[in-house]
Protein backbone atom coordinates (compact mmCIF):
# COMPACT_ATOMS: atom_id res chain seq x y z
CA UNK A 1 0.00 0.00 0.00
CA UNK A 2 3.00 2.25 -0.63
CA UNK A 3 2.03 5.86 -1.32
CA UNK A 4 -1.58 5.26 -0.39
CA UNK A 5 -3.43 6.49 2.68
CA UNK A 6 -3.33 4.16 5.65
CA UNK A 7 -6.46 3.47 7.65
CA UNK A 8 -6.03 5.04 11.08
CA UNK A 9 -7.14 3.01 14.10
CA UNK A 10 -7.34 4.49 17.59
CA UNK A 11 -7.31 1.58 20.04
CA UNK A 12 -8.48 2.38 23.59
CA UNK A 13 -8.07 -0.04 26.50
CA UNK A 14 -9.43 0.30 30.06
CA UNK A 15 -6.07 0.03 31.74
CA UNK A 16 -2.73 -1.64 31.19
CA UNK A 17 -2.96 -4.43 33.76
CA UNK A 18 -2.19 -8.14 33.42
CA UNK A 19 -4.99 -9.82 31.49
CA UNK A 20 -6.54 -10.66 28.15
CA UNK A 21 -7.35 -7.09 27.03
CA UNK A 22 -3.68 -6.02 27.23
CA UNK A 23 -2.52 -8.99 25.15
CA UNK A 24 -5.33 -8.45 22.65
CA UNK A 25 -4.56 -4.77 22.20
CA UNK A 26 -0.81 -5.42 22.07
CA UNK A 27 -0.93 -8.06 19.33
CA UNK A 28 -3.48 -6.17 17.25
CA UNK A 29 -1.36 -3.04 17.44
CA UNK A 30 1.98 -4.75 16.80
CA UNK A 31 1.06 -7.28 14.10
CA UNK A 32 -1.72 -5.65 12.09
CA UNK A 33 -0.75 -5.14 8.43
CA UNK A 34 0.82 -2.03 6.98
CA UNK A 35 -2.58 -1.05 5.58
CA UNK A 36 -3.31 0.28 9.07
CA UNK A 37 -1.73 2.84 11.39
CA UNK A 38 -2.63 2.24 15.03
CA UNK A 39 -2.41 4.53 18.06
CA UNK A 40 -2.81 2.70 21.38
CA UNK A 41 -4.05 4.51 24.50
CA UNK A 42 -5.20 3.37 27.91
CA UNK A 43 -5.38 3.91 31.64
CA UNK A 44 -3.09 2.74 34.41
CA UNK A 45 -3.74 -0.28 36.66
CA UNK A 46 -5.25 0.00 40.10
CA UNK A 47 -2.90 0.14 43.10
CA UNK A 48 -3.29 -3.57 43.92
CA UNK A 49 -2.76 -4.62 40.30
CA UNK A 50 0.49 -5.29 38.46
CA UNK A 51 0.96 -3.13 35.38
CA UNK A 52 1.47 -4.80 32.02
CA UNK A 53 3.58 -2.11 30.34
CA UNK A 54 6.50 -4.56 30.20
CA UNK A 55 4.43 -6.62 27.73
CA UNK A 56 4.11 -3.63 25.42
CA UNK A 57 7.82 -2.86 25.78
CA UNK A 58 8.63 -6.47 24.83
CA UNK A 59 6.87 -5.87 21.50
CA UNK A 60 8.27 -2.38 20.94
CA UNK A 61 5.08 -0.42 21.63
CA UNK A 62 4.79 2.96 23.33
CA UNK A 63 1.18 3.73 24.28
CA UNK A 64 -0.31 7.04 25.33
CA UNK A 65 -1.26 6.78 29.00
CA UNK A 66 -4.43 8.38 30.39
CA UNK A 67 -4.06 8.41 34.21
CA UNK A 68 -7.55 9.88 34.56
CA UNK A 69 -9.17 6.71 33.19
CA UNK A 70 -9.81 4.70 36.33
CA UNK A 71 -11.73 1.48 36.89
CA UNK A 72 -14.11 2.83 39.55
CA UNK A 73 -16.77 5.26 38.23
CA UNK A 74 -15.93 8.81 39.27
CA UNK A 75 -17.52 11.89 37.69
CA UNK A 76 -14.42 14.08 37.90
CA UNK A 77 -11.85 11.58 36.60
CA UNK A 78 -14.26 10.15 33.99
CA UNK A 79 -14.94 13.62 32.62
CA UNK A 80 -11.21 14.38 32.46
CA UNK A 81 -10.54 11.09 30.67
CA UNK A 82 -13.37 11.77 28.22
CA UNK A 83 -11.94 15.20 27.36
CA UNK A 84 -8.45 13.73 26.88
CA UNK A 85 -9.79 11.02 24.55
CA UNK A 86 -11.68 13.64 22.52
CA UNK A 87 -8.48 15.66 22.22
CA UNK A 88 -6.57 12.58 20.99
CA UNK A 89 -9.31 11.82 18.44
CA UNK A 90 -9.28 15.39 17.13
CA UNK A 91 -5.49 15.28 16.75
CA UNK A 92 -5.16 11.76 15.32
CA UNK A 93 -8.29 11.84 13.11
CA UNK A 94 -8.93 8.07 13.15
CA UNK A 95 -11.07 6.20 10.65
CA UNK A 96 -11.79 3.59 13.32
CA UNK A 97 -12.06 3.87 17.09
CA UNK A 98 -11.86 0.43 18.67
CA UNK A 99 -12.50 0.24 22.41
CA UNK A 100 -11.72 -2.70 24.69
CA UNK A 101 -13.66 -3.46 27.92
CA UNK A 102 -16.31 -1.47 29.80
CA UNK A 103 -14.77 1.85 30.92
CA UNK A 104 -12.85 2.41 27.68
CA UNK A 105 -15.99 1.42 25.80
CA UNK A 106 -18.18 3.95 27.59
CA UNK A 107 -15.82 6.93 27.44
CA UNK A 108 -14.12 6.09 24.14
CA UNK A 109 -17.30 5.47 22.19
CA UNK A 110 -19.00 8.58 23.53
CA UNK A 111 -15.99 10.64 22.46
CA UNK A 112 -15.89 8.94 19.05
CA UNK A 113 -19.60 9.60 18.45
CA UNK A 114 -19.14 13.25 19.43
CA UNK A 115 -16.23 13.57 16.99
CA UNK A 116 -18.13 11.77 14.20
CA UNK A 117 -15.57 9.00 13.74
CA UNK A 118 -16.77 6.88 10.77
CA UNK A 119 -16.38 3.42 12.38
CA UNK A 120 -16.75 2.77 16.12
CA UNK A 121 -16.35 -0.81 17.34
CA UNK A 122 -16.22 -2.29 20.83
CA UNK A 123 -14.87 -5.57 22.21
CA UNK A 124 -16.48 -7.14 25.27
CA UNK A 125 -13.59 -8.96 26.97
CA UNK A 126 -15.93 -10.00 29.74
CA UNK A 127 -18.96 -8.27 31.17
CA UNK A 128 -20.29 -7.04 34.49
CA UNK A 129 -23.86 -8.24 34.01
CA UNK A 130 -23.76 -10.85 36.79
CA UNK A 131 -21.73 -11.66 39.94
CA UNK A 132 -20.29 -8.13 40.19
CA UNK A 133 -23.00 -5.71 41.34
CA UNK A 134 -26.53 -5.57 42.72
CA UNK A 135 -29.65 -5.57 40.53
CA UNK A 136 -30.04 -1.78 40.32
CA UNK A 137 -26.46 -1.04 39.31
CA UNK A 138 -26.43 -3.96 36.89
CA UNK A 139 -29.63 -2.73 35.20
CA UNK A 140 -28.06 0.74 34.81
CA UNK A 141 -24.94 -0.74 33.19
CA UNK A 142 -27.10 -2.76 30.81
CA UNK A 143 -29.07 0.34 29.81
CA UNK A 144 -25.85 2.26 29.11
CA UNK A 145 -24.42 -0.61 27.05
CA UNK A 146 -27.62 -0.94 24.99
CA UNK A 147 -27.52 2.75 24.09
CA UNK A 148 -23.83 2.57 23.17
CA UNK A 149 -24.33 -0.59 21.13
CA UNK A 150 -27.18 1.01 19.19
CA UNK A 151 -24.84 3.72 17.89
CA UNK A 152 -21.78 1.48 17.45
CA UNK A 153 -20.78 0.23 14.00
CA UNK A 154 -20.13 -3.24 15.40
CA UNK A 155 -19.73 -5.25 18.59
CA UNK A 156 -17.12 -7.97 19.13
CA UNK A 157 -17.58 -10.94 21.45
CA UNK A 158 -14.59 -13.10 22.29
CA UNK A 159 -16.56 -16.36 22.43
CA UNK A 160 -19.72 -17.91 21.03
CA UNK A 161 -21.16 -18.16 24.53
CA UNK A 162 -20.53 -14.46 25.13
CA UNK A 163 -22.32 -13.64 21.88
CA UNK A 164 -25.35 -15.57 23.11
CA UNK A 165 -25.21 -13.89 26.53
CA UNK A 166 -24.99 -10.40 25.04
CA UNK A 167 -27.80 -10.94 22.55
CA UNK A 168 -30.27 -13.35 24.15
CA UNK A 169 -29.76 -13.16 27.93
CA UNK A 170 -28.76 -9.53 28.53
CA UNK A 171 -30.21 -8.14 25.26
CA UNK A 172 -27.42 -5.63 24.69
CA UNK A 173 -27.86 -5.76 20.92
CA UNK A 174 -29.07 -8.06 18.15
CA UNK A 175 -27.08 -11.21 17.47
CA UNK A 176 -26.29 -10.23 13.87
CA UNK A 177 -24.52 -7.08 15.07
CA UNK A 178 -22.09 -9.13 17.19
CA UNK A 179 -18.98 -10.56 15.53
CA UNK A 180 -17.22 -13.41 17.36
CA UNK A 181 -13.43 -12.98 17.26
CA UNK A 182 -11.60 -15.07 19.89
CA UNK A 183 -8.47 -13.70 21.52
CA UNK A 184 -5.00 -14.54 20.21
CA UNK A 185 -1.69 -14.91 22.00
CA UNK A 186 2.02 -15.43 21.48
CA UNK A 187 2.08 -18.97 22.86
CA UNK A 188 5.47 -20.11 21.57
CA UNK A 189 7.32 -19.19 24.77
CA UNK A 190 5.04 -21.50 26.76
CA UNK A 191 5.82 -24.37 24.41
CA UNK A 192 9.58 -23.81 24.33
CA UNK A 193 10.35 -24.27 28.03
CA UNK A 194 12.61 -27.28 28.65
CA UNK A 195 12.92 -30.04 31.23
CA UNK A 196 15.85 -28.09 32.67
CA UNK A 197 13.56 -25.07 33.13
CA UNK A 198 11.12 -27.22 35.08
CA UNK A 199 13.88 -28.52 37.34
CA UNK A 200 15.25 -25.01 37.95
CA UNK A 201 11.83 -23.52 38.71
CA UNK A 202 10.90 -26.27 41.12
CA UNK A 203 14.26 -25.99 42.90
CA UNK A 204 13.73 -22.24 43.30
CA UNK A 205 10.26 -22.92 44.77
CA UNK A 206 11.55 -25.59 47.15
CA UNK A 207 9.54 -28.40 45.54
CA UNK A 208 10.67 -32.00 45.74
CA UNK A 209 10.48 -34.16 42.64
CA UNK A 210 7.43 -36.05 43.90
CA UNK A 211 5.42 -32.97 44.95
CA UNK A 212 2.33 -32.14 42.85
CA UNK A 213 2.35 -28.37 42.23
CA UNK A 214 -1.08 -26.74 41.79
CA UNK A 215 -1.51 -23.07 40.86
CA UNK A 216 -4.27 -20.52 40.42
CA UNK A 217 -3.33 -17.39 38.47
CA UNK A 218 -5.33 -14.15 38.54
CA UNK A 219 -6.47 -11.07 40.42
CA UNK A 220 -7.23 -11.56 44.09
CA UNK A 221 -10.78 -10.34 43.63
CA UNK A 222 -14.13 -11.64 44.85
CA UNK A 223 -15.18 -12.61 41.31
CA UNK A 224 -12.22 -15.06 41.14
CA UNK A 225 -13.49 -16.88 44.27
CA UNK A 226 -10.19 -17.85 45.87
CA UNK A 227 -12.19 -18.87 48.92
CA UNK A 228 -13.58 -21.76 46.86
CA UNK A 229 -10.04 -22.66 45.76
CA UNK A 230 -8.92 -22.79 49.39
CA UNK A 231 -11.94 -24.94 50.30
CA UNK A 232 -10.85 -27.38 47.59
CA UNK A 233 -7.25 -27.30 48.84
CA UNK A 234 -8.33 -28.19 52.38
CA UNK A 235 -10.39 -31.12 51.15
CA UNK A 236 -7.54 -32.40 49.01
CA UNK A 237 -5.03 -32.19 51.85
CA UNK A 238 -7.14 -34.49 54.03
CA UNK A 239 -7.97 -36.87 51.14
CA UNK A 240 -4.64 -37.70 49.50
CA UNK A 241 -1.38 -39.27 50.58
CA UNK A 242 0.46 -37.44 47.78
CA UNK A 243 2.62 -34.41 48.50
CA UNK A 244 0.74 -31.37 47.17
CA UNK A 245 1.74 -27.71 47.22
CA UNK A 246 -0.59 -24.90 46.16
CA UNK A 247 0.43 -21.54 44.64
CA UNK A 248 -1.73 -18.42 44.51
CA UNK A 249 -0.32 -16.11 41.83
CA UNK A 250 -1.63 -12.54 41.74
CA UNK A 251 -2.63 -9.62 43.90
CA UNK A 252 -5.71 -7.55 44.57
CA UNK A 253 -8.35 -6.24 46.92
CA UNK A 254 -9.04 -9.64 48.56
CA UNK A 255 -5.41 -10.24 49.56
CA UNK A 256 -5.89 -9.70 53.30
CA UNK A 257 -8.80 -12.14 53.50
CA UNK A 258 -6.97 -14.76 51.44
CA UNK A 259 -3.77 -14.38 53.47
CA UNK A 260 -5.74 -15.01 56.66
CA UNK A 261 -7.16 -18.27 55.28
CA UNK A 262 -3.77 -19.34 53.93
CA UNK A 263 -2.11 -18.83 57.33
CA UNK A 264 -4.75 -21.00 58.98
CA UNK A 265 -4.26 -23.81 56.45
CA UNK A 266 -0.47 -23.55 56.61
CA UNK A 267 -0.56 -23.88 60.41
CA UNK A 268 -2.67 -27.01 60.12
CA UNK A 269 -0.85 -28.70 57.23
CA UNK A 270 2.70 -27.29 57.58
CA UNK A 271 3.26 -24.68 54.84
CA UNK A 272 1.44 -26.17 51.86
CA UNK A 273 0.29 -22.90 50.23
CA UNK A 274 2.48 -20.12 48.84
CA UNK A 275 1.25 -16.67 47.78
CA UNK A 276 3.61 -15.29 45.14
CA UNK A 277 2.00 -11.96 44.15
CA UNK A 278 2.33 -11.27 40.40
CA UNK A 279 4.93 -13.15 38.35
CA UNK A 280 6.05 -11.49 35.12
CA UNK A 281 7.68 -14.57 33.57
CA UNK A 282 4.63 -16.78 33.85
CA UNK A 283 5.89 -19.09 31.07
CA UNK A 284 8.85 -20.18 33.19
CA UNK A 285 6.72 -20.45 36.32
CA UNK A 286 4.17 -22.64 34.53
CA UNK A 287 6.95 -25.01 33.51
CA UNK A 288 7.23 -26.04 37.17
CA UNK A 289 3.50 -26.65 37.68
CA UNK A 290 1.49 -29.88 37.35
CA UNK A 291 -2.11 -28.58 37.49
CA UNK A 292 -3.67 -25.14 36.90
CA UNK A 293 -7.04 -24.16 38.42
CA UNK A 294 -9.64 -21.50 37.81
CA UNK A 295 -12.51 -21.01 40.27
CA UNK A 296 -14.10 -17.80 38.92
CA UNK A 297 -17.79 -16.96 39.11
CA UNK A 298 -17.62 -15.04 35.82
CA UNK A 299 -15.02 -14.84 33.03
CA UNK A 300 -14.53 -13.63 29.49
CA UNK A 301 -11.70 -15.62 27.95
CA UNK A 302 -9.45 -16.79 30.80
CA UNK A 303 -5.87 -16.25 29.63
CA UNK A 304 -4.36 -18.42 32.35
CA UNK A 305 -6.13 -21.50 30.97
CA UNK A 306 -4.93 -20.91 27.40
CA UNK A 307 -1.36 -20.37 28.60
CA UNK A 308 -1.51 -23.50 30.76
CA UNK A 309 -2.60 -25.68 27.85
CA UNK A 310 0.15 -24.21 25.67
CA UNK A 311 2.58 -25.26 28.39
CA UNK A 312 1.03 -28.74 28.54
CA UNK A 313 -0.53 -28.39 31.99
CA UNK A 314 -3.89 -30.06 32.70
CA UNK A 315 -6.71 -27.94 34.14
CA UNK A 316 -9.65 -27.97 36.48
CA UNK A 317 -11.99 -25.00 36.06
CA UNK A 318 -15.47 -23.75 36.84
CA UNK A 319 -17.91 -23.68 33.93
CA UNK A 320 -18.27 -19.92 33.44
CA UNK A 321 -18.11 -17.39 30.62
CA UNK A 322 -15.97 -18.48 27.67
CA UNK A 323 -14.31 -21.42 29.45
CA UNK A 324 -15.88 -24.03 27.15
CA UNK A 325 -14.46 -22.18 24.14
CA UNK A 326 -10.90 -22.47 25.47
CA UNK A 327 -10.83 -25.86 27.24
CA UNK A 328 -11.45 -29.28 25.67
CA UNK A 329 -13.39 -30.87 28.52
CA UNK A 330 -12.05 -34.30 29.43
CA UNK A 331 -9.13 -33.98 27.01
CA UNK A 332 -7.09 -31.00 28.22
CA UNK A 333 -8.81 -30.55 31.57
CA UNK A 334 -12.01 -30.86 33.54
CA UNK A 335 -14.85 -28.32 33.47
CA UNK A 336 -17.01 -28.33 36.62
CA UNK A 337 -20.39 -26.61 37.17
CA UNK A 338 -20.28 -23.53 39.40
CA UNK A 339 -20.41 -24.09 43.19
CA UNK A 340 -19.88 -27.87 42.93
CA UNK A 341 -17.24 -28.23 45.64
CA UNK A 342 -17.40 -32.03 45.85
CA UNK A 343 -17.11 -32.52 42.09
CA UNK A 344 -14.32 -29.95 41.72
CA UNK A 345 -12.36 -31.73 44.48
CA UNK A 346 -13.04 -35.10 42.86
CA UNK A 347 -11.65 -33.95 39.50
CA UNK A 348 -8.61 -32.45 41.19
CA UNK A 349 -7.92 -35.71 43.00
CA UNK A 350 -8.13 -37.64 39.72
CA UNK A 351 -5.25 -35.56 38.35
CA UNK A 352 -3.27 -35.55 41.60
CA UNK A 353 -3.48 -39.32 42.00
CA UNK A 354 -3.05 -40.27 38.34
CA UNK A 355 0.23 -39.25 36.69
CA UNK A 356 -0.73 -41.07 33.47
CA UNK A 357 -3.92 -38.98 33.18
CA UNK A 358 -1.91 -35.78 33.68
CA UNK A 359 0.50 -36.77 30.91
CA UNK A 360 -2.28 -37.55 28.44
CA UNK A 361 -3.96 -34.19 29.06
CA UNK A 362 -0.58 -32.48 28.88
CA UNK A 363 0.03 -33.87 25.39
CA UNK A 364 -3.42 -32.74 24.20
CA UNK A 365 -3.03 -29.12 25.36
CA UNK A 366 -0.71 -27.64 22.74
CA UNK A 367 -2.51 -29.11 19.71
CA UNK A 368 -5.81 -27.72 21.01
CA UNK A 369 -4.68 -24.10 21.44
CA UNK A 370 -1.92 -23.77 18.80
CA UNK A 371 -3.97 -22.49 15.86
CA UNK A 372 -7.19 -21.52 17.62
CA UNK A 373 -5.54 -18.90 19.84
CA UNK A 374 -2.49 -17.74 17.88
CA UNK A 375 -2.21 -13.98 17.42
CA UNK A 376 -1.96 -14.25 13.62
CA UNK A 377 -5.47 -15.72 13.45
CA UNK A 378 -6.67 -12.87 15.69
CA UNK A 379 -5.08 -10.21 13.49
CA UNK A 380 -6.42 -11.70 10.24
CA UNK A 381 -9.95 -11.96 11.64
CA UNK A 382 -9.84 -8.38 12.91
CA UNK A 383 -8.48 -6.91 9.68
CA UNK A 384 -11.26 -8.58 7.68
CA UNK A 385 -13.84 -7.23 10.10
CA UNK A 386 -12.40 -3.71 9.86
CA UNK A 387 -12.63 -3.80 6.06
CA UNK A 388 -16.26 -4.95 6.27
CA UNK A 389 -17.17 -2.13 8.65
CA UNK A 390 -15.37 0.46 6.52
CA UNK A 391 -17.17 -0.79 3.42
CA UNK A 392 -20.54 -0.60 5.21
CA UNK A 393 -19.82 3.02 6.17
CA UNK A 394 -18.62 3.90 2.63
CA UNK A 395 -15.25 5.06 3.95
CA UNK A 396 -12.92 5.81 1.02
CA UNK A 397 -9.80 3.65 1.12
CA UNK A 398 -7.48 1.73 -1.14
CA UNK A 399 -7.13 -1.97 -0.56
Amino acid sequence: MSGQRKIKVLRIINRFNIGGPTFNATFLTRFISDDFETLLVGGLPEEEESDSLHILEEYGLKPILIPEMKRTPNFKSDRAAYKRIKQIIEEFQPDIVHTHAAKAGALGRRAAFACRVPVVVHTFHGHVFHSYFGKLKTSIFKLIERRLARKSSGIIAISNLQQEELSKIHRITKRDKIKVIPLGFDLTKFRQTSDDTRVDVRLSLGLSEDTIAVAIVGRLAAIKDHGFFLDVAERILVSTSKKVHFFIVGDGSEREMIEHRVKQINRQFKEVITMTSWIKDIANFNAGMDIICLTSKNEGTPVSLIEAQAAGIPLVTTDVGGVRDVVNDGQTGFIVPLNQLDLFTEKMLILIENEKKRKIMSQNGWSFVEEKFHYQRLVTDMENYYWDLLHNKNVKYNK
